[in-house]
């Protein structure tokens, strides 16, 4: 008798020294987006990201949830009061909108935990589309930077 899909399903322990950071391309190579998981089916990604402390990154829109702990360094949101700083755990509904922005004090680089499901919409100065981040351009900028560095990548889909 065979076994079922659900059967071998076991947990996994994912290192992320095992990892490369890779270039936030095309938006900048000031920060850093090190892909830890995607699951396709849920159209999540679980990845860690490094940025400057001064740097600002461009608005976006959830189309799905976003979970972010802070791991390093302090981060806010133009649109908001609080700032993130190690230990904070930051809950992004669905359908909102935020500019994320670095804080000076708390050292000099931001790194960030998160678990995004859905799409990340880019948005210009007009509050247009202006690009569209999710599961699959993870996965494609992670594998392109393998490919341009001769490293073997991991099917980040199973772990």
């Amino acid at each position: 008798m065979s076994k079922m899909f659900f059967e071998t399903i076991d947990t996994a322990c994912i290192d992320p020294n095992d990892l490369p950071w890779t270039p936030f391309t095309p938006y900048t190579d000031e920060v850093h987006v090190k892909l830890l998981r995607v699951d396709p089916v849920k159209g999540e990604t679980v990845t860690m990201l490094r940025a400057p402390v001064g740097m600002q990154l461009p608005k976006h829109h959830h189309s799905g949830t976003v979970q972010l702990y802070t791991i390093a360094g302090a981060w806010k949101y133009l649109e908001h009061d609080w700032v993130a700083k190690p230990g904070d755990v930051v809950l992004e509904t669905a359908g909102s909108s935020h500019t994320p922005v670095g804080v000076e004090g708390y050292g000099d680089e931001i790194i960030t935990f998160q678990i995004t499901t859905g799409d990340l919409l880019y948005l210009d100065e007009n509050d247009q589309v202006c690009a569209i981040e999710n599961w699959k351009s993870a996965m494609d900028r992670y594998l392109a930077y393998c490919h341009a560095n001769d490293i073997a990548p991991k099917d980040l889909s199973h772990a």
